[in-house]
């Protein structure tokens, strides 16, 4: 690793003058000023074009007492900073963290309470936080808000979705911010829970286009023992500012000095590619707290879990609490559980027959008949299987064909039962050598009145990571709040959901072909995310006629999802017998990697398409992934990633002449060809489409 630092510190009394921070390059400017009666502001400037005009910062405290005003600069600290560092996993086996910091040391003048404001700005964008050092006069405080403005230049196209401090889960918006209205939205889109906080409020990560082409994007890292933090809009301004997740009572944070925010996030480029590619949100958080990291391993893995979501089978035993023997209370089956010893030892047999890591048993455990919708404390205790499901059976099973088990840790959103049980529940997954868990919170949190998104769920969510660790064991949250890239200090948490994932396909309205080319713009750029790829079979009157349901892809974007979704944890999420009527394109699964030695972002345009090629860590095996949003499309990709001097056999998975992603989305065709790094591979996506291509040496 290499390190090159330079600092330097300006002492002054009182400033009112702009103090400038810039990018390496030199293309971003940052300045920073106190307005007349000392409230912090800033501004940021990309190649001479206003990005952020004057935005006020500040953090106000429980009992009408703020650290907003009456600020005086008692030094200012300039700091460079380069390094490349290597990620466990990742797109890259080795990221660049190359930053201009500017460190603003501000007391009150009423209080004698000191405050920094610490601003890092990158080639791609900016990023500052509060720093509340040690200090007599702020020990125990609470933080009833925090103001942090965005002000915006002009009325941007946006992709946004309400602000709601229980779900990520909707599908996005592209409007003006003008036209920005949660009230206008039909919400009938199958979330189970909401908490639409406002009429103007969205989320972040939020994505935006100028009318002269810029691309901007609104974010925060590294959110530890904090609320996340949304947006409020003024749709007249286009000024934006931070809105934090409450909790019961209302507060938003209980700290103690010295401790620090979490960094918001400004991205700006002309080149959509340097936001979807950036490495900014990680680079803000601490490097990795684990110190031998051998054990964490990328998966791909198969598991009981679509076919419950089709209703070929069911996550419960009994179908209902009442299902039960008058004498002897012991729950009757219904016989459609899906998490049966001999249906999981099925699973087991496709994956060791394919090279799969692992297999996911979701309905394992007893509880499921009594929970969903009830705001139960005591529902699963994440040990004690159904009486049709032998843990020591599975797993001697799975050990014999060379297989892992991943656990499923349903918690129903009863957080403080789950961290009552969570040690003997891992000790459970020692003794059958489980390596990894999926964990879900759906329902309302309880403690009662806690949100998903707030301080003590955020403090819940890093808490499982670090004791997954413990045990040294990787964790796979769902319906968490959203990565801020805590996984470089905690490399075992493998991946989230924390966004509108495959599965609403099955039952709702389901995802619009233009979803899965915003969410790298989005959602993944704090993290991976486990969004379940590989539908085969789209339609969902395959398993009842009646319904009307589908995957609003074709079979070859489902393919291509698996470059361009990046995780290190991948699930081929279809049954294995749509598979075995498919073998050819079920190829691409199989051979596709899921940790990279490098990525290449092609094309890029959020809401419209993306092309991304990826080379395995462990070959020279390429990979390559365009998806389209409705609209078909072709292109023409340049190979100058592959190794010059080099024959690679390209294996083309595209659309069919009919593919269409509602009208004929199986229709897929394979063809093979040799290339080298001058061809030119004209690509042809269907709408709703995508291509999918692998590319092996010819030795």
């Amino acid at each position: 690793m290499k390190k090159y630092i330079t600092i330097a510190l300006v002492l002054l009394a009182f400033s009112v003058k702009a103090q400038t921070v810039q990018s390496p390059s030199k293309e971003l400017t940052l300045d920073f000023k106190l307005t007349e009666n000392g409230r912090p502001s800033y501004t940021l400037t990309y190649k001479t074009k206003p990005v952020i005009s004057k935005s006020l910062l500040g953090i106000y405290l429980k009992g009408d007492s703020d650290l907003a005003t009456n600020f005086k600069i008692d030094s200012i600290g300039n700091f460079t900073f380069n390094e490349r560092w290597k990620p466990v996993l990742g797109e890259q086996s080795s990221i660049e963290n190359h930053y201009n910091q500017m460190t603003i040391a501000l007391s009150q003048t009423t209080t004698k309470r000191r405050v920094n404001i610490v601003f890092k700005v990158y080639d791609e964008g900016m990023a500052f936080r509060y720093e509340f050092p040690k200090q007599p006069n702020l020990n125990y405080f609470i933080i009833s808000d925090e103001k942090s403005e965005f002000n915006l230049i002009g009325n941007h196209k946006a992709f946004w979705i309400p602000g709601d401090f229980d779900s990520q889960e909707y599908t996005y918006n592209e409007t003006l911010l003008s036209e920005v209205d949660t009230e206008k939205l039909d919400l009938n889109n199958g979330i189970g829970l909401k908490r639409i906080f406002g009429k103007y409020g969205v989320q972040s990560p939020l994505m935006m286009k100028t009318s002269d082409g810029l691309y901007l994007n609104i974010f925060e890292a590294a959110v530890v023992n904090y609320p996340v933090m949304h947006l409020d809009l003024d749709t007249k301004t286009f000024a934006l500012t931070s809105h934090l997740v409450p909790n019961a009572i209302g507060d938003k944070a209980y700290l103690q000095a010295s401790c620090v925010t979490p960094w918001r996030t400004v991205m700006v480029s002309d080149d959509a590619r340097e936001i979807v590619s950036s490495k900014m949100i990680l680079n803000l958080n601490e490097p990795s707290k684990i110190t031998d990291t051998s054990w964490i391993k990328p998966m791909k893995y198969v598991g009981v879990w679509w076919e419950m979501h089709v209703g070929k089978s069911t996550w419960d035993y009994a179908g209902s609490q009442n299902a039960q023997n008058t004498e002897s209370k012991e729950l009757i089956a219904s016989g459609k559980h899906g998490a049966t010893t001999e249906n999981t030892k099925r699973y087991i047999d496709f994956a060791a027959k394919h090279g799969f890591d692992g297999v996911l048993v979701e309905g394992w455990n007893v509880g499921w008949e009594d929970w969903f919708g009830n705001w139960k404390e005591d529902v699963f205790d994440f040990t004690t299987p159904y009486p049709d499901y032998n843990l020591a059976e599975i797993n001697a099973y799975a050990k014999s064909k060379g297989v892992k088990m991943i656990m499923h840790h349903e918690t129903s959103g009863s957080v403080a039962n789950y961290e009552r049980h969570l040690d003997r529940a891992l000790e459970l997954m020692k003794k059958y050598d489980y390596p990894a868990a999926k964990s879900g919170y759906v329902g309302r949190i309880i403690p009662r009145g806690e949100f998903h998104d707030g301080q003590t769920m955020v403090n819940h969510f890093n808490f499982v990571a670090r004791r997954f660790a413990d045990y040294r064991m990787m964790v796979n949250s769902h319906e968490s709040s959203r990565p801020t890239g805590y996984h470089r200090t905690y490399p075992n948490y493998i991946a989230a959901e924390a966004a509108r994932g495959n599965e609403f396909n099955a039952w709702s309205n389901g995802n619009p072909p233009m979803h899965e080319t915003i969410l790298p713009f989005t959602r993944l750029l704090g993290g991976p995310m486990d969004y379940t790829p590989g539908i085969f079979e789209i339609k969902m009157s395959h398993y009842d006629k009646t319904k009307k349901e589908q995957v609003h892809t074709t079979l070859a974007k489902q393919l291509a999802l698996y470059v361009t979704m990046y995780s290190p944890l991948q699930m081929a999420a279809d049954l294995p017998e749509n598979y075995e009527k498919y073998p050819d394109a079920f190829q691409f699964i199989k051979d596709v990697a899921s940790d990279w030695q490098e990525s290449k972002y092609l094309e890029a345009e959020p809401g419209d398409y993306l092309t991304v090629a990826r080379k395995d860590k462990k070959s020279e095996n390429w990979f390559l992934g365009a998806v389209t949003d409705e609209n078909a499309r072709n292109t023409e990709i340049k190979l100058d990633f592959l190794s010059p001097n080099k024959k690679y056999k390209a294996i083309i998975y595209q659309d069919g002449k009919t593919a269409h992603w509602e009208k004929n989305p199986i229709n897929y065709e394979i063809k093979t060809m040799t290339v080298t790094s001058k061809t030119r591979l004209k690509l042809v996506l269907a709408a709703g489409g995508g291509t999918a291509v692998s590319f092996v040496p010819i030795n």
